[in-house]
């Protein structure tokens, strides 16, 4: 039987380094399994593996879009399994996907329902309204035909709020009720293994790389990104903070959150420090997420990367 071996875990717990070692091994690409590392003008703030990790083994997955593309788990189910599909067909018996994002990773397992088409037209006004009147105005809009989705989604988040209101209004029926399709069956054995380390280490490692993305260049990689900012794949931690500073620098505080349509309760970023203080407890934020969201599934098998690393 063919096998998928799925190396998940939360930001900065060292997956990159474990995936490559696995794929060598097996004789195996890695094919990533996160929703930022595709986008070709995003590298700094989403922990690209290394020019020498991406020479080291094959890659899949990374740099392989533009952020003017839209671009969904649905669509990384049908292109995942069918690079899948082909390497299987080329003889590989075992192979190696890595990455932290939870919601691809459940597309390639489960697969997704089959949600409607983005209507751009909806989605455009959705979006003027969410910058021109807030999320607070659509999440009441939300709450009233998907109260359901209202009390389980991130509220506060205006892109998630958009889709669930555009799939709402475009069938008539609440965006929750797509979520109950069967698990779909995959042709091959998934084996899921996360990896973990004690709490304390784990935001060591965030606090520290977020350094070290600021001396790379991260500051540099986000002013090239001004012009995109108000894309969805451009509302992402290590860029957004980046940008309040320049807001405030530039006079025009609030107006990364106007982008957004989300409230600013940090406060003005009125310095470098403070994006990267903020960047640092937004990344372990999303770090305890990550955790949260996997600690339902119980086909993961847990592993102490210090042991396996050794």
């Amino acid at each position: 039987m063919k096998r998928l071996l799925i190396i998940l875990g939360p930001t900065a717990v060292g997956k990159t380094d474990y995936s490559i070692e696995a794929a060598l091994s097996f004789g195996s690409p890695v094919i990533s399994c996160d929703s930022r590392q595709i986008y070709r003008e995003m590298s700094i703030g989403t922990a690209v593996p290394s020019e020498k990790q991406l020479a080291s083994v094959r890659h899949y997955f990374i740099h392989t879009r533009s952020v003017n593309e839209i671009y969904t788990a649905g669509k990384y189910e049908i292109e995942a399994l069918g690079l899948i599909r082909d390497l299987f067909g080329q003889g590989h018996e075992t192979l190696v996907m890595a990455g932290g994002s939870g919601f691809y990773i459940d597309a390639v397992c489960n697969g997704l329902d089959e949600f409607p088409e983005t209507d751009q037209e909806l989605r455009a006004e959705l979006t003027r309204r969410l910058r021109d009147e807030g999320v607070e105005s659509l999440r009441m809009d939300l709450k009233r035909l998907d109260p359901e989705s209202y009390a389980t989604i991130d509220i506060a988040n205006g892109q998630r709020v958009v889709r669930a209101l555009e799939v709402c209004l475009l069938t008539g029926r609440p965006f929750s009720s797509f979520k109950t399709a069967p698990r779909k069956k995959r042709d091959f054995e998934i084996e899921k293994i996360g990896l973990a380390r004690p709490r304390e280490e784990l935001y060591a490692r965030i606090d520290r790389r977020v350094i070290d993305m600021v001396d790379a260049g991260l500051v540099e990689e986000v002013r090239s990104l001004l012009p995109y900012r108000h894309l969805p794949a451009l509302q992402t931690v290590g860029y957004k903070e980046i940008f309040a500073w320049f807001d405030w620098a530039d006079g025009r505080c609030g107006e990364s959150h106007a982008a957004t349509g989300s409230r600013n309760t940090d406060g003005p970023v009125t310095s470098l420090e403070r994006a990267i203080e903020l960047i640092q407890r937004n990344t372990r934020h999303y770090a305890r997420k990550q955790l949260s969201y996997w600690r339902r599934d119980k086909d993961i098998r847990w592993m102490d990367i210090r042991e396996v690393l050794k």
